[in-house]
């Protein structure tokens, strides 16, 4: 018990010189801080981060595939709400002549519901069928936008030499000077605009 404890000091000892040893090291800048790139240089590792957030919102592929989505979105709740409108109607008409008894027969009224409810599970379907639709596209949509943004950033890269790119939406905190943002930006829509001309 008494040789795990002076080892654990022991261990204590070393992080702290060490934390010690490398705040020192860090003032002989003259500043009191390492600046980013002199860190990446010291480690050997060449860091970048990307906005994603941003970057699809202003990339014109993301916005194309947007456009087309929420195209096919109206197009589909326009399809929806026609069907559901109609079957309303008849249900209201429907209910209508049951109060005042304008049906000849019992049988006929109900062979009028039983029509009524294969049309509204129908129409339940349809929705179901359209958002199934929808989330499909929605998926694809995102599996293409990652696609194109993985391959250009593997073209981008065999210049640049990152070891690392990371998404900022997982950097808690970051020196701005490591966001490539605006010129992976720039290169994705100047390479979508050659493309669109071909």
């Amino acid at each position: 018990m008494k040789n795990t404890s002076l080892v654990l000091t022991g261990i204590l000892f070393l992080a702290v010189s060490g934390s010690l040893l490398l705040s020192c090291g860090n003032k002989s800048n003259g500043s009191g801080k390492v600046g980013a790139n002199d860190e990446n240089a010291s480690s050997g590792l060449k860091i970048a981060f990307i906005k994603v957030d941003s970057l699809v919102v202003n990339y014109d592929f993301a916005q194309e595939m947007h456009d087309g989505f929420t195209k096919q979105q109206e197009s589909y709740t326009k399809e929806y709400g026609e069907k559901r409108s109609r079957f309303e109607a008849q249900a209201q008409t429907f209910q209508e002549k049951v109060q005042r008894g304008g049906f000849l027969t019992q049988e006929t009224a109900m062979q009028e519901r039983d029509r009524l409810m294969g049309e509204e599970q129908q129409i339940t379907k349809l929705d179901q069928e359209l958002s199934a639709k929808l989330s499909q596209i929605q998926a694809d949509n995102n599996k293409q936008l990652l696609d194109s943004i993985m391959n250009y950033l593997k073209t981008f890269n065999k210049d640049k030499k990152y070891n690392y790119i990371f998404n900022a939406a997982e950097v808690l905190i970051g020196d701005e000077s490591h966001n490539i943002t605006k010129e992976v930006l720039v290169g994705l829509n100047a390479r979508y605009s050659k493309i669109k001309l071909k």
